[in-house]
Parts: structure tokens; C-alpha cells; sequence
């Protein structure tokens, strides 16, 4: 990975649905001295209710805030707004900032945001998704997660969780949607904010690339061993199963599984590879993933040996958009398998192995460099 990759600026996406205590989180995360490098990005300054005491100066669509931070509102469109943010970065018009912040409020669905970090050449060029954060209401979460399936998605794609409200809900409610959540995504570290109080490197320090220590924290990204059980190892690439989903976390009716739940239909796993893989069978692998079931797919996040390649290489997909693949300068730990996390909707974890051996009893394609 190129020193010009590692530069590129960390974006952060704080989402979760209506009523979860966001305007309250970011209000006291902009008071933070450790927010003053920080530029957020919101949809409308009235939807979180800035502290009036927090503001410095404003200008326009943008306002300096007086821990430092620099906030602005969505102008057209989130990729006009960052190339005009950034633009005016470089020019000197704003104060430098060296992370950004996204607020999703009125957007259910962070996967659009994801996107276009992701496939805006202006924006991918500039800028690296570091972490999404997703917040949840303690009181009302158990109910949202049942009745809302942009709920569920929002806390299946997260790298963060916060438990909101905990201090007005019962501690059996905490433990129970707490429960659920980490079985819903066992990647994803738990929080919780009483009153919003939170520090920022809890919510923003989960990308692969760390710029304080210019290392690469490969296992704090991937988090595979969160997986336990759901782990299958492949010899030579041949399935060996371990065992299936395990469904008997989800909350049931009567002693049966709640098909209604919208829990049942996400699918969280990891499946780790002994043998290095040839490039062309793994990009093949994910192009076919991608084109026929990237819908499905709400995140893919992996370390992979390929044959022929001397560093590891990372993959990082949302749907149908994958990162180029990249290169860090070395393995976190004396493995070298493959170790790849799936996030899926409505697709098993066999569809995912099927797809891939298939792909291997087929002629094999020639190794490309």
C-alpha cells in the first residue's frame, strides 16, 4: 500500500435510526479537544441542534466550532459537499482538518454513503473509509430491530455499536438487546453513552490503517476471532463443515424460532482459507459475488495470501462495490491463512462456499501476475 493511500483522509459514518440519540452524541463529541482537527459533515444543522455556545463563527454552510471542529451541511449532493470541503482545505479557506465525520440523519440506509466513498473517483482518491458507527436506543432498540429492517441492516454493517439511553431502560432489556446485537454482529465492539458521553478514539479508531502509530492494526479492522464457532477452516480450498448458523440465539415465540424476526435474515461468519489462493480465482470469486448477489452482500471484509504475492492483501467490499485491493507491509501474526468476514442478507454461508468451489472444480484459469 502507497504512502499516498495511507495519507488519505479517514472518514468516519455515526448513523442509527430515528430517535437513537444522535443530535445529543454529537453535540457532546464536538465539545471534545480531540475533535479539533475534525470536519463534520451533517445534513442540516437544525436536524442535531448545535449548542449555540459551541459556535466561534459561521459562514455560509459551514461553522468553526469553538473546540475547533469545523461543521458543515450537505450541498447538493455528499460528493459536492466533500470536493468543496476539501477544496477549500487545500486553498486555506477553512482550517486543516485530518478526519471527517458523516451524520447520517434522515438517511436510514448508510449504504449509499458507503458507495460513494467508495466509487467517486474525486472522493476515493482523497478520503479512505475508517469505521461506521452505529447507535441504538437502549429503551426503544428491541422494537425498532423488529419492526424496521434499515434498523437491523444499519447495526449488521457497523464497526462501532453504542448503546444509547441505557439509564432509562431496564438493565434485563440492556443484557438482552446487547445480547442481540452481538450476535447480530459479532465484529462489532459495544459501547454505551449515557447522555451522548463518549470518547471519540472509542467510535473512530477501527480502521486498518492507524495514522498516530503508521502501522496497519490488521486485527482490530477484521476482528475474526469475534466469529468463534462461526469459523470454517478450508484445506486445499475443500469445505469442511463445522457446522451451520447458529440460530438458537435469536429470540423465539414459544419455544420456536421467529422466522418474522428481521434478525434471521443476516447472516454474520468468517471463513479462513489454509492454502494461498491464485489471484484470478479470487477476484473471479468476488466479481461473481458482487454481480449476482451484491445486494445481499452488506459487507466483506478480508485478509487474503495470494500465490505469488509476499504481503498480505486486503479486500473490502459494501454490496456490489469492492476497494481495490491493497497491499500492507506485513501479516499480523505468524498465520498466513486467508481470513475473510462476510455480512450477508438473505444468503447463506453454504451459497458463499458453493460459489467458490465451483469456481475451483472448474479448469483452473491461468496465474496472473
Amino acid at each position: 500500500m502507497s504512502e499516498q493511500v495511507d495519507r488519505r483522509i479517514p472518514v468516519s459514518v455515526i448513523t442509527g435510526f430515528l430517535g437513537a440519540g444522535k443530535s445529543t452524541l454529537l453535540n457532546r463529541l464536538l465539545r471534545h479537544p480531540d475533535m479539533g482537527e475534525t470536519a463534520v459533515i451533517v445534513n442540516e444543522f437544525g436536524e442535531i441542534g448545535l449548542d449555540h455556545a459551541l459556535i466561534a463563527s459561521s459562514k455560509e454552510d459551514t461553522v468553526l466550532l469553538s473546540s475547533g471542529c469545523l461543521c458543515c451541511t450537505v450541498r447538493g449532493d455528499l460528493v459536492n459537499t466533500f470536493r468543496d470541503l476539501t477544496a477549500k482545505r487545500d486553498a486555506g479557506e477553512v482550517k486543516p482538518f485530518k478526519r471527517v465525520v458523516i451524520e447520517t440523519t434522515g438517511l436510514a440506509d448508510p449504504a449509499p454513503v458507503l458507495h460513494t466513498l467508495m466509487s467517486d473517483p474525486v472522493v476515493a482518491e482523497r478520503c479512505r473509509l475508517e469505521s461506521v458507527v452505529t447507535l441504538v436506543d437502549a429503551v426503544n432498540g428491541s422494537g425498532t430491530l423488529d419492526h424496521h429492517t434499515e434498523a437491523v441492516k444499519q447495526a449488521a454493517v457497523a464497526d462501532r455499536l453504542v448503546l444509547t439511553k441505557v439509564d432509562l431502560a431496564e438493565q434485563k432489556a440492556v443484557q438482552h438487546l446487547r445480547h442481540r446485537l452481538q450476535h447480530l454482529n459479532p465484529g462489532a465492539q459495544v459501547f454505551t453513552a449515557i447522555g451522548g458521553d463518549i470518547a471519540p478514539n472509542q467510535l473512530f479508531n477501527a480502521g486498518l490503517y492507524d495514522p498516530k502509530t503508521k502501522t496497519f492494526d490488521v486485527q482490530n479492522w477484521l476482528r475474526a476471532e469475534s466469529y468463534g464457532d462461526d469459523h470454517h477452516h478450508h484445506h486445499d480450498h475443500e469445505h469442511h463443515d463445522h457446522g451451520h448458523h447458529d440460530h438458537e440465539h435469536f429470540h423465539t415465540v414459544e419455544g420456536k424460532l421467529d422466522v418474522n424476526r428481521h434478525d434471521a435474515s443476516i447472516q454474520s461468519f468468517c471463513l479462513t482459507f489454509d492454502e494461498p489462493f491464485e489471484w484470478n480465482t479470487l477476484a473471479t470469486w468476488l466479481d461473481l459475488l458482487a454481480a449476482y448477489r451484491g445486494d445481499n452482500l452488506l459487507r466483506v471484509k478480508g485478509l487474503v495470501n495470494v500465490a505469488g504475492v509476499d504481503r498480505p492483501v486486503v479486500i473490502h467490499g459494501v454490496q456490489h462495490l469492492f476497494h481495490p485491493p491493497a497491499t500492507i507491509p506485513a501479516w499480523p501474526d505468524d498465520s498466513r491463512q486467508s481470513r475473510i468476514v462476510f455480512i450477508t442478507r438473505d444468503v447463506g454461508r453454504e451459497v458463499i462456499e458453493q460459489t467458490l468451489k465451483a469456481l475451483q472444480q472448474a479448469e483452473p484459469p491461468a496465474p496472473q501476475a
